[in-house]
């Protein structure tokens, strides 16, 4: 883990040798910040796979689509060249899918290779040798987000929304769903508490939104968080985290903590605008459930129309 940590420029060096001392500790939180991360200073799973994937640049490995789908850095830097060239991979997240190797497909054939939707050393070598005309070129995968914005109806009636809470907050979601069905919408409620799970269950059934519930219960504030990583955000996950932090922190009696991009899984692998919405205490929650509810409706009815021009 410490060379993974140095070669990173996350400088460890001043604990001894195999430990993991108050060093090592610091440059796991910098890395965690640095990738979106809830910083902990623990390298848990989540830290431990993002260390993996950020060790991989692109042509250090083949890239093609399989189960479970490749992820890592190289993945990203392949959907940011790509984009770059105005082939559409979706948000650049990192991760080996359908959306990526159709654009990788497409690349090839506009450069006269074998159209196999998979990175070989000669497809990296071609994507290396064509030059972009701009220095900080805008990514289609974010001009086309802009689009499907900019065109769903200003309203609630008829779109697709997943609620996910992973425990405490289910009265909370229960009461959101029933005003947002009263205004319209269809509504699929996720309590999975595994956040690979719900992004799956969302993606699965097309949702348009995800918001998810979670409960902080010795904490008061409110803070939102939406999909941040590489060269890519989410604009709508941006928006509606705004739209909740200008109204759920006054409407609870808790502090304002911000908004914040992050890349955990649920907002990483959710493929619509996504965003988490972390509250406490339990106990203004419990007492202010139906406002709370009320005040996440009325940010997603504002979200919904947004002028996105």
């Amino acid at each position: 883990m410490r060379r993974r940590l140095d070669a990173l420029g996350f400088v460890t060096v001043e604990d001894p040798a195999a430990c993991y001392g108050p060093a090592t500790r610091t440059a796991v939180e910098a890395f965690q910040h640095r990738r979106g991360l809830k910083v902990d200073g623990v390298c848990g799973h989540q830290t431990w796979n993002t260390l993996v994937e950020a060790g991989l640049s692109l042509g250090d490995r083949t890239l093609w689509r399989r189960t479970p789908m490749l992820r890592g850095d190289d993945v990203a830097e392949l959907q940011q060249r790509l984009g770059a060239l105005g082939f559409d991979t979706g948000r650049v997240d990192g991760i080996f899918g359908r959306q990526t190797a159709e654009a990788l497909a497409e690349f090839q054939r506009n450069a006269g290779l074998p159209a196999d939707g998979i990175a070989g050393s000669t497809t990296v070598a071609e994507l290396h040798r064509v030059q972009l005309r701009n220095r900080v070129p805008q990514l289609v995968s974010t001009v086309r987000d802009r689009e499907r914005l900019r065109d769903a109806p200003p309203t609630m009636v008829g779109r697709h929304l997943a609620i996910g809470e992973s425990g405490g907050l289910a009265t909370t979601a229960g009461a959101l769903r029933r005003k947002l069905v009263a205004a319209g919408a269809r509504v699929i409620s996720l309590h999975h508490p595994d956040g690979s799970a719900q992004a799956h269950e969302a993606n699965a059934v097309g949702a348009e939104v995800y918001i998810g519930l979670r409960l902080d219960p010795g904490h008061a504030g409110c803070s939102t968080s939406f999909y941040s990583g590489y060269a890519y955000e989410s604009p709508g996950g941006r928006r509606l985290g705004e739209l909740i932090q200008s109204l759920v922190p006054a409407a609870l009696g808790v502090p304002d903590e911000g908004v914040t991009g992050m890349s955990v899984p649920v907002l990483r692998e959710t493929q619509m605008p996504a965003v988490i919405v972390e509250v406490g205490p339990a106990s203004a929650v419990v007492e202010r459930g139906p406002v709370l509810a009320d005040a996440l409706l009325r940010a997603l009815v504002a979200w919904a129309t947004t002028s996105w021009d």
